[in-house]
């Protein structure tokens, strides 16, 4: 049988309809997953092609599994952050969606404050128990799309669920029947797709899936979850765990629309990134982030992380407020009382401050030499050195000029007897035994000992 390929766009005859294997005993893929070892990554060399979709964007989990990771956020946190999130993502809807829990009063206070926002961006999205209770809640408050849970490894089915492969799809399916009866736009959460068998369970379900958004008219995502960080993104890697495998599969053998396909990855492997980034170059529309990373164990994709991988592959913000990402990380930390890594990229303290004295003496002469990107413009943050041992003249200089805002004939040389003097001090300090970085309250004592005319600049 012929048929025009809507994402090819080519006549493709495709003997391939895969049906469910309902097996007897589970597929544990114990050769990849030995669990008393470290996870092995195996190659078959089949290599799909780059298929990026015309249309990419972010989708937020903060309020769902970045709030089941930390304290309860508050309503004012909740929709605070909301804000700056739609602030964020401009007027173009890069942060597409942000979803949240609804089981509590407060949740559900949170969802109504946001939505008197009347932002388009980000659409306020759920993630819900499969129960028709809770489609009944979801559609009281007007939400149009809900998460709902399909776990699909053999793990989840046989040792959580305790149920066939056969008995867990028909469960999932009447579930999803119900949400379109209710008239909500279904995403189905795949959860732990990286251990699952992808042509004897994941894509028969996903065909049932498409088979009923077809008939209702109503769209049904399919959100692909590396629960446990296990996506491999290497060209050529074998399922289950290679992420453009999972991604082309369920692209070509269930026809799933590139507007209809998300991820969502966990960082347990250091991989959640170029894993997020891997799923868009191979067909997914969306991948799904949280604020800072935050999240189940390592943490999620962090969503800062992708604003910059977007504008890297796009070559463009398209409109999105990156000065909003240290707002958002100032929030978080004098707020929520969370403490942000320091070396964290984007939004750490020290992620583009420089303790090395070479490093500082090339900022001095050019920014760009040692600097990212041009961090004060596209995120508020100048580039700024710490005081230590390795600093030498040129970062107590740069340190100096900056705090002071000194430029062209009024800032200091590295070489002036006020740097050199301080300098001197540091030196004796950590000659003594001294193992921590210089403060900046004991920068400025040492500039108005030293260099008093330029500390009466600061102090007037």
């Amino acid at each position: 049988m012929l048929d025009l390929n809507k994402n090819s766009n080519l006549l493709e005859r495709d003997p391939y309809r895969y049906t469910l294997q309902d097996v007897d005993n589970p597929e544990l893929f114990r050769e990849i997953y030995p669990y008393t070892e470290v996870p092995k990554i195996a190659f078959n060399h089949r290599r799909v092609d780059l298929n990026m979709p015309a249309d990419i964007w972010i989708t937020d989990t903060s309020f769902r599994d970045g709030q089941q990771s930390m304290a309860p956020y508050s309503v004012e946190q909740m929709v605070d952050l909301f804000d700056l999130l739609h602030r964020l993502s401009g007027p173009n809807g890069i942060i597409r969606q942000s979803e949240f829990f609804v089981y509590s009063e407060k949740d559900r206070k949170a969802i109504e404050k946001c939505m008197e926002r009347g932002y388009e961006f980000p659409e306020i999205t759920t993630w819900i128990r499969a129960t028709k209770k809770d489609f009944e809640i979801v559609k009281s408050i007007g939400i149009k799309e809900t998460g709902i849970l399909v776990s699909c490894s053999d793990y989840h089915i046989f040792k959580k669920l305790r149920m066939s492969r056969k008995e867990a799809m028909g469960h999932y399916l009447s579930i999803v029947a119900d949400a379109l009866d209710a008239g909500l736009r279904p995403r189905c959460h795949f959860e732990d797709i990286t251990r699952a068998d992808f042509y004897g369970f994941v894509v028969p379900f996903v065909n049932a899936l498409m088979d009923m958004s077809r008939d209702a008219g109503i769209p049904v995502k399919i959100r692909a979850c590396d629960t446990l960080g296990y996506g491999i993104p290497f060209p050529g890697v074998a399922l289950p765990r290679s992420v453009p495998g999972i991604i082309n599969g369920l692209i070509h053998y269930s026809g799933v629309p590139h507007e209809m396909l998300e991820w969502h990855g966990h960082n347990d492997f250091y991989k959640a990134v170029t894993n997020a980034t891997t799923a868009w170059l191979y067909g997914a529309s969306a991948v799904n982030c949280s604020l800072l990373g935050i999240g189940e164990r390592t943490g999620n994709v962090p969503l800062e992380a992708m604003v910059f991988e977007y504008a890297a592959l796009r070559g463009t913000t398209n409109g999105m407020d990156t000065t909003a990402i240290t707002d958002i990380a100032r929030y978080f930390e004098k707020n929520m009382g969370y403490e942000i890594p320091p070396m964290t990229p984007f939004v750490g303290r020290s992620f583009n401050v420089t303790r090395a004295g070479i490093h500082a003496d090339g900022l001095m002469k050019d920014q760009e030499i040692y600097n990212i990107f041009d961090t004060e413009t596209i995120l508020g943050r100048a580039a700024a050195v710490s005081v230590s041992a390795t600093s030498g003249l040129a970062g107590i200089a740069f340190w100096i000029n900056q705090v002071f805002s000194l430029t062209g004939d009024k800032a200091l040389d590295k070489h002036s007897s006020a740097v050199v003097a301080i300098k001197e001090w540091v030196d004796a300090q950590y000659a003594s035994g001294r193992q921590t970085v210089i403060s900046d309250e004991e920068m400025l004592d040492l500039v108005r000992i030293h260099a008093p005319e330029v500390a009466a600049q600061g102090d007037r």
